[in-house]
């Protein structure tokens, strides 16, 4: 599998990465991109329709780092578009609520889609989002710590609301996807040719990343 790590080519970064965001609808995914790329949350917002995504500028190591982060409707293991979604992905976030139990037990679910349509390096972090809402905890840090860490997954605890660990989430992925690059663990290909990979992918809205109408309805995210 092709992965979406480019090097420098007359451009004003020196990398380009492709992350991924997946886990059930209405655990904040689209706030936690918002939150790291605008510093931007939303109280009341409806579920992604296909497939939306955003960038942003990472510096590690002197080097200038282009994160391009793609976030999708929390049903299209349903909708049967993962293949096109996860393609060229060299880095996962795993996301639940801390508040739903029944987000994190289909955390496994989504492990195994991405062990499935993923390359095999690809860097997975498990976020438990809105870690603000503590007074409703159903899903105990040390339970998700100890599956993260069963899985070879990095973990944290994150709140888009409060923006806590946002920041440190994303770029954590970031350079752990650098120092494999670096130990020659993920291929680079020139930035040109990943870039225009890249563009193929991103559908326009009667494409298959279009999810259907019954997959459509209004969360807080």
């Amino acid at each position: 599998m092709t992965s979406s790590i480019a090097y420098n080519k007359e451009v004003d970064y020196d990398f380009l990465f492709k992350i991924v965001m997946i886990g059930d609808s209405g655990v904040g995914k689209s706030n936690l991109l918002s939150r790291f790329t605008r510093n931007e949350f939303t109280i009341e917002c409806l579920s992604t329709i296909g497939v939306e995504f955003a960038t942003k500028s990472v510096a590690v190591d002197a080097k200038n780092i282009k994160a391009q982060i793609w976030d999708t409707a929390g049903q299209e293991r349903f909708c049967a578009i993962s293949n096109v979604y996860y393609r060229r992905a060299v880095g996962a976030l795993l996301v639940y609520d801390i508040t739903d139990s029944q987000t994190y037990d289909n955390v496994t679910n989504w492990l195994k889609d991405l062990k499935d349509h993923a390359d095999g390096n690809i860097v997975v972090m498990l976020v438990g989002n809105k870690s603000d809402l503590k007074h409703l905890r159903a899903v105990p840090t040390e339970m998700a710590q100890q599956f993260a860490e069963s899985n070879q997954m990095s973990f944290i605890e994150t709140s888009a609301l409060s923006s806590k660990n946002v920041e440190e989430a994303f770029t954590s992925v970031v350079k752990d996807i650098y120092h494999l690059v670096y130990d020659h663990c993920i291929p680079m290909s020139p930035i040109d040719e990943v870039e225009k990979a890249l563009e193929i992918d991103t559908m326009p809205e009667d494409s298959e990343f279009k999810l259907p109408n019954c997959c459509n309805k209004k969360t807080s995210s």
